[in-house]
């Protein structure tokens, strides 16, 4: 049985095996839907299939992104919290050494 298909009930679901689309007898020449070349069709399903291959890449690659701001964010944080921890010991440590300054001109 060689049935060729309907619009609802294709032969293939592949494109490539498709008659390609021509326009009808009711429709005028020149109309607004242009005769289009399968070779144009055809480049453009290989770059749709190409960009569909390449999103997972660009996912992974923003996602690598996103972990490496993070990353930078927090190493940043650590070293304000460090810096502040050591600003905080030299305080102290030149409040002894004036004590310690003030008692020796003292006695």
């Amino acid at each position: 049985m060689s049935a060729t298909g309907t619009i609802d009930r294709p032969y293939t679901h592949d494109p490539r095996n498709q008659a390609p689309m021509t326009s009808s007898a009711i429709e005028p020449i020149g109309s607004a839907t242009p005769d289009f070349s399968t070779t144009a069709a055809h480049t453009a399903r290989q770059n749709r299939i190409r960009e569909m291959q390449l999103i997972p890449e660009a996912l992974a690659r923003a996602h690598m992104h996103e972990r490496r701001r993070e990353a930078e964010a927090e190493r940043q944080a650590v070293r304000l919290v460090a810096a502040r921890r050591m600003q905080r010991r030299a305080e102290r440590v030149s409040l002894r050494a004036r004590r310690a300054l003030a008692m020796a001109v003292m006695n």
